[in-house]
């Protein structure tokens, strides 16, 4: 039976589109459906429409849902990718150190001491062979760099040559971790992609992160962690246009990767942490700890680098040396072998003790730096985890000894040692507490976290200033803090702002010829020429056009011209230009063509290029945003 009442016409009702027309013409109105029921019928269609642009060509280079479909495919790229990288890894291990498949070589029971020794020799002469085979090949861009400076474009044939390194880096055992081969191979597939599709600048960089995020999704099985890495470290920066894409390719990743290799997690807690509301004091100084052990632990890959090159050896053979050298390290502790990971369970499982633990955290950097100042290839992520878990357990320890208990529980203090000290190495705060609150599921223990990571970030940052990977830029000479987008203001050269229609005048012209030639009101200023065609100098018409100084009208022009030094050249960035303009009290710069020519092919006035660069920066920001019109069209 029908509850509902019968429809009437209600005369107060307001005419809907249709019968207001028909209204207006004089003919009756026709009943048509209610209001909502209509726009509600119409979402369909513009949700279709919507989806069908963002297929299309064009979509594709002008849509943030294109941008989340785009990502799909890069998420399941990437998860593969990694697994069979920690698949091939695995084999490795399990061929150079007899140890059974996926068991992890830092925590293996039994691996044989001849190979224990041999296995790194190996596997520097195999890295020192791809060093003479690839000795002509360009330094490889990574990510952050890619983003920061070059707009997401990365060679995806150097990445694969500099995964291969870093595969044969830590199959041979390097004290190195593997999410370097991730995050290059995952960004570097994206970037490909990407150009493909000839996204733009701005699109091509949020899915460079895309592929960063999925990397490491997918190899720490956090999605959370592995999107805000690409947030902190790659892009540089949060925003809603970077949510979906960024999100749903860690997500994905992380997603097929276990179905293709049903990894176990980082670490597994036996038990959750039992944390005080006084551990939180603990925590901070641990963090603050920590942060300095992060300082001494990258200047000491700085400092090993600087060692071997040093050396009277040629560079091909010094990962051979640090073969040499690792081995006899890895037979008296083999938990400097490989990443770390086994290590890091083994810490939480049965702890250490103090002086082992200490002999540990003392090894571990030590392999680290010999390796990757030998020429190994790869990071500090998986070590910088497992140096933070050595010395929460030693901080641990020590509290034992302390009247009261006033230290916390051993699990959570290795936690916040861990985030604490990965968090300053690697540079990114957020990624490690939301590691630990994926891994754990304890808030509380990602709140202690919490603290030690601010701790420890605020002081590299305020005595060190650089992450690892910042400081490995730093010691390149490529100034870059991080993803931060920077490349635009290079690419923003006078060459391309400059006008080509300079006036000029010959050295040898009088001021009547000058001023018959240019009359008032007609230029600003004038470019003279001495008698090869070079710059030698700028005339400012005001003066020679001034009736309360009138100067002689058979003086010559070269006698005005002033600033010879003062000229712009075509490939320095608008940055460059502006502060030329500021250091000279200029106007308006000629551009020459090179320093020992001098020959004028262009102008640049300093009004035009801050007006340029302002419009580029509220551009970029709105692009960042996305909002395409960030001050409301003013």
């Amino acid at each position: 039976m029908d509850t509902h009442p019968p429809s009437s016409p209600t005369p107060a009702a307001s005419p809907g589109p249709e019968s207001g027309l028909e209204a207006e013409a004089g003919g009756p109105a026709a009943p048509g459906p209610h209001p909502r029921r209509r726009a509600g019928s119409r979402r369909l269609p513009v949700a279709w429409r919507a989806l069908t642009h963002a297929l299309t060509p064009k979509g594709l280079r002008s849509s943030e849902l294109s941008l989340a479909l785009l990502s799909l495919p890069v998420g399941v790229a990437v998860g593969l990718v990694v697994a069979g990288l920690h698949a091939l890894v695995l084999a490795l291990h399990s061929l150079a150190f007899k140890v059974p498949f996926g068991e992890h070589i830092s925590s293996a029971l039994f691996i044989p001491s001849a190979l224990t020794l041999v296995a790194p020799v190996v596997g520097g002469a195999l890295l020192a062979g791809l060093g003479l085979l690839f000795r002509r090949a360009r330094d490889t861009v990574d990510p952050i760099e890619a983003n920061a400076l070059y707009g997401g474009r990365m060679s995806l044939r150097d990445s694969l040559r500099l995964t291969l390194s870093i595969v044969v880096s830590h199959g041979a055992g390097g004290s190195v971790g593997m999410e370097a081969a991730f995050t290059q191979t995952g960004a570097g597939m994206a970037s490909n992609f990407g150009r493909r599709l000839n996204l733009r600048r701005n699109d091509l960089r949020t899915l460079v992160g895309c592929g960063a995020a999925a990397a490491i999704s997918a190899a720490f099985s956090a999605p959370l962690a592995g999107a805000f890495y690409a947030y902190e470290l790659v892009i540089g920066t949060y925003t809603l246009a970077t949510l979906a894409p960024v999100c749903v390719a860690a997500v994905v990743a992380n997603q097929v990767a276990q179905m293709a290799l049903n990894r176990p997690a980082l670490f597994i807690l036996a038990e959750p942490p039992v944390i005080r509301g006084g551990d939180f004091v603990t925590f901070l100084l641990v963090g603050l700890a920590a942060g300095a052990l992060a300082i001494l632990t990258m200047q000491a890959v700085t400092y090993a680098e600087r060692v071997f090159r040093q050396l009277p050896l040629p560079r091909a053979v010094h990962p051979i040396l640090g073969g040499l050298l690792l081995g006899p390290m890895a037979l008296a502790l083999p938990g400097v072998l490989g990443g770390g990971q086994g290590a890091l369970q083994y810490g939480f499982d049965h702890g250490y003790g103090l002086g082992l633990a200490l002999a540990m955290l003392l090894a571990k950097i030590v392999a680290s730096a010999l390796c990757l100042g030998a020429g190994f290839r790869g990071g500090l992520f998986s070590a910088s985890l497992l140096l933070g878990s050595l010395f929460g357990s030693m901080v641990a320890d020590i509290g034992t000894m302390l009247p009261f208990h006033l230290v916390a529980q051993r699990s959570a203090v290795m936690l916040v040692g861990m985030g604490s000290l990965a968090a300053a190495v690697v540079g990114a705060p957020v990624t490690m507490v939301l590691l630990v609150l994926e891994l754990t599921g304890d808030l509380r223990a990602s709140a202690g976290v919490l603290m030690g990571v601010i701790a420890s970030t605020v002081l590299v940052r305020e005595t060190f200033g650089y992450s690892f990977a910042t400081w490995r830029f730093h010691q390149r000479g490529v100034q870059i803090r991080g993803g931060h987008d920077i490349g635009w203001v290079k690419d923003m050269t006078v060459g391309r702002l400059m006008r080509g229609d300079p006036k000029t005048v010959p050295a040898g012209i009088t001021l009547g010829a000058l001023r018959g030639h240019y009359p008032p009101g007609s230029a600003k200023t004038v470019f003279v020429l001495d008698a090869a065609g070079a710059f030698a100098g700028r005339v400012d018409m005001n003066a020679v056009h001034d009736p309360q100084h009138e100067l002689p009208a058979d003086q010559a022009v070269a006698e005005l011209a002033r600033d010879r030094e003062h000229f712009l050249l075509p490939d320095q960035s608008v940055r460059m230009a502006l502060q030329r303009f500021a250091d000279w009290d200029a106007d308006s710069l000629p551009v020459v063509e090179g320093v020992s020519s001098r020959r004028i092919v262009g102008y640049l006035t300093e009004a035009y290029a801050l007006r340029r660069y302002s419009q580029e920066l509220e551009r970029r920001r709105g692009d960042e945003l996305g909002v395409r019109d960030l001050f409301g069209g003013v």
